[in-house]
């Protein structure tokens, strides 16, 4: 058999070359025509003539308004449901996604602080908001790693048990600062915490998509050491696996990953918890597969969510938030039902 048709599956253990293009190929086929098409529905109809014939209400509509934000809305779909599978594979626990540890209350927090203390400028671009977002995400994601580690390891009972402490204190310290706001202040806390793609712009796109999919390359090349991970840290070590080095880097990544699209779209839960499971159930647990996969099919249905949010009452628009949550309770109550005690 010639080289060529060898390596590949040599290289990762049984996974043929044409089951990697077929399974990831149709995800991201499926993924570009969601992001096709759903610029073009909204509230207001628009035709491509107008689009493409120069300035029009049309051609402002469709590259300002809704391309950004459909462009931006695949980044944080395919940034959560990434950071879901991470979480996941270290946590050994399907229930868990990105918010599990705290990113999001830690990112909250910052953004409730910003709000409180009036900062509504915008440094380099970026509004002060969304800074103070990411740097209360990044702050939680060093806390919780120093509270969890261990004698050099982070065992992953004590890691679930500092983000859970952390997420019941930043929320009583948001609850406070909501309470102590005046009202205006008291809504933008409010609606922050509904996560929404309204505010991205080009600029967003463009500054978050390099670090997005440096991301998910750099994750390719260690997905086959989450395999053995996930059957058991003992099980890993056995095989060859740098556990602590493998879980150390998972963990940032993945938080990294969350918080940095929450600073600009707020909590948009849900999405780290149904991609990664259902792609899992569709396609089996090898993350080699599962990665990609999910990234493309989170990015489909975050779009997906976001068109469905500013359509149904259109002109009114839902946050995105609120849709993802009543998909996602749901699946989170059946996905326990069916999980009973067994939660791998």
């Amino acid at each position: 058999m010639a080289v060529g048709a060898t390596s590949f599956p040599q290289r990762n253990g049984g996974l043929s070359a044409a089951r990697f293009l077929g399974v990831v190929g149709l995800c991201a086929v499926f993924c570009l025509i969601v992001l096709l098409v759903t610029p073009w529905l909204g509230s207001t109809d628009v035709t491509w003539r107008n689009v493409l014939a120069g300035a029009s209400p049309d051609r402002e509509i469709f590259f300002v308004a809704r391309l950004p934000r459909v462009l931006f809305g695949a980044l944080v779909g395919g940034a959560l449901a990434t950071a879901g599978v991470l979480f996941q594979a270290i946590l050994r626990n399907s229930l868990a996604d990105p918010f599990t540890l705290g990113v999001s209350a830690g990112s909250s927090l910052g953004a409730f602080i910003a709000i409180w203390l009036g900062l509504e400028t915008v440094v380099a671009g970026i509004p002060t908001t969304s800074v103070a977002a990411f740097i209360g995400a990044f702050l939680t994601i060093l806390l919780v790693f120093f509270i969890a580690r261990t004698s050099g390891a982070i065992p992953t009972f004590t890691l679930i048990l500092a983000g859970v402490t952390l997420n019941f204190i930043f929320f009583a310290v948001m609850m406070f600062i909501h309470y102590a706001a005046n009202f205006n202040q008291s809504y933008l806390m409010t609606r922050w915490t509904m996560g929404a793609l309204d505010s991205a712009d080009m600029g967003t796109v463009l500054g978050a998509a390099p670090f997005v999919i440096g991301c998910l390359i750099g994750l390719m090349w260690i997905a086959a050491q989450l395999n053995p991970l996930s059957a058991g840290e003992d099980w890993a070590t056995s095989r060859g696996v740098d556990v602590r080095r493998v879980k150390t880097f998972c963990y940032f990544i993945a938080s990294i990953l969350t918080g940095a699209v929450t600073a600009f779209s707020g909590p948009i839960g849900f999405v780290g918890l149904i991609v990664p499971h259902t792609v899992r159930l569709v396609i089996g647990p090898d993350h080699r597969l599962l990665i990609p996969a999910s990234f493309f099919l989170g990015s489909a249905f975050l779009v997906l969510c976001d068109t469905a949010a500013r359509t149904i009452f259109a002109p009114t628009e839902i946050p995105v938030g609120v849709i993802t949550a009543l998909l996602g309770g749901p699946f989170f109550i059946a996905l326990l039902k069916r999980r009973r005690g067994d939660l791998w």
